[in-house]
């Protein structure tokens, strides 16, 4: 393609894949009948709820599975079922999204934030530091990055840590064959649009130790009804807490749950193509003079839903002109570098509700992080459109620049 008609994109980057026809039938049912409340069934029907709970939890190998309104629920749910409260302190990446230190900071705890590396993975170094300032980890596996989670769970064992995951971007993601979630006393999953199944809004807290599902069983809003839950502990676990865990509503309905429970089925088969259209945007990008791809260890069983690379050094006019130049032709990008959030894209900087330290490792990663998503409806040939116009804007942005410098010094 000429420079005078260079090549453009077209598609759009917040479109997802139609729901499936067998999930359209299931909500239609939903529909018809009414019974939409999680618990409002007919004689001898099983709530979808209940249905998309066990099949989730024997999905990633967990005993118990609580399906509720959205991953921040869940995470709130599962640090008060650890008993996390007013000025308790949490530890948690500082590269993550808002919803990780909101839901710290929604139940009166105080995040307590530890470096990223350079590939985008909470710095072991900096937890093993700070693992004796909290005593549970909130873990962000940000943007599907999963650091080396044997390590990580060393380190907190021995602080006496425990670890909640937060795996909206890693369903159906494996470390050394571990489903991403089950390394810790608890998993969090969100089903929101952009996620890997999609409800629109939800999300699944799974753990294998009793007492913590019972709370979060309660804390769902059961209305002692939690008999009627199948991946659930037994009836017994349940007694001795609930009159004394609160009701904060926030399991899921029916109706979401009808449209989830197909979707099931997908997950590998869409993890595999997004490890396609990943895997060629990284061809694309590859040996772009300035440009940093992150590494991907070899245990790390990945889900590709979204791409990064780093422009190490690069200044803030720099960042945002590459940004503005995408966007001319189409292309979304997210820059973690810029001074006020944008949309979905901010950074610990921001949250000033949490107090946060300055950490000079992070501010320098973030200051050169791009962000893109990757969603389905994109096929092999746009993903390398767009890491050929990625790769042209990169070196255009950097040629311009170093035009401005000799040119303000006179050309010497």
């Amino acid at each position: 393609m000429s420079e005078r008609f260079p090549e453009k994109f077209t598609g759009s980057f917040t479109q997802q894949e139609p729901i499936p026809e067998e999930g359209i039938a299931a909500a239609l049912a939903v529909l018809q009948h009414g019974r939409l409340h999680r618990y409002n069934v007919a004689a001898g029907e099983v709530a979808e709820t209940a249905l998309l709970e066990e099949e989730f939890a024997d999905l990633v190998g967990a005993r118990y599975c609580v399906a509720v309104a959205s991953g921040g629920y869940a995470m709130c749910t599962a640090l008060r079922a650890l008993g996390v409260g007013h000025g308790d302190p949490v530890l948690s990446n500082a590269f993550t999204l808002a919803p990780v230190p909101g839901a710290i900071a929604a139940v009166g705890a105080v995040p307590v934030f530890v470096e990223v590396t350079d590939d985008l993975t909470i710095d072991l170094d900096d937890l093993e530091r700070k693992a004796n300032q909290a005593r549970v980890l909130l873990l962000s596996h940000m943007r599907g990055h999963i650091c080396d989670m044997d390590r990580l769970m060393t380190i907190c064992d021995a602080a006496g840590v425990r670890v909640i995951e937060d795996c909206a971007h890693t369903m159906g993601a494996r470390f050394r064959g571990v489903p991403s979630g089950r390394h810790g006393v608890a998993g969090c999953y969100s089903m929101q649009t952009y996620k890997h199944i999609n409800s629109g809004e939800g999300g699944f807290l799974v753990t294998d130790d009793a007492v913590v599902a019972a709370k979060a069983v309660l804390l769902s809003g059961s209305y002692m009804l939690y008999g009627r839950h199948r991946a659930a502990p037994a009836p017994k676990v349940f007694e001795g807490l609930r009159l004394d865990v609160p009701n904060i509503s926030g399991r899921m309905d029916n109706l979401r749950a009808a449209i989830l429970r197909p979707q099931l089925r997908l997950l590998e088969e869409r993890r595999l193509r997004w490890l396609a259209l990943y895997q060629g945007l990284e061809a694309g990008l590859q040996d772009v003079p300035g440009l940093r791809l992150t590494t991907r260890p070899e245990e790390e069983h990945l889900v590709g839903s979204s791409f990064q690379f780093l422009l190490p050094g690069w200044e803030p006019a720099r960042m945002a002109a590459l940004v503005a130049r995408c966007l001319a032709r189409g292309v979304e990008l997210k820059w973690f570098g810029a001074a006020d959030p944008v949309a979905f894209t901010s950074r610990y900087s921001h949250w000033a509700y949490a107090n946060p330290p300055v950490l000079p490792q992070t501010d320098r990663v973030l200051a050169g992080l791009i962000d893109m998503r990757v969603p389905l409806t994109f096929s092999l040939d746009d993903v390398a459109l767009i890491a050929r116009i990625i790769r042209a804007e990169v070196m255009s942005t950097a040629q311009a620049e170093q035009f401005e410098v000799a040119a303000a010094s006179g050309g010497d």
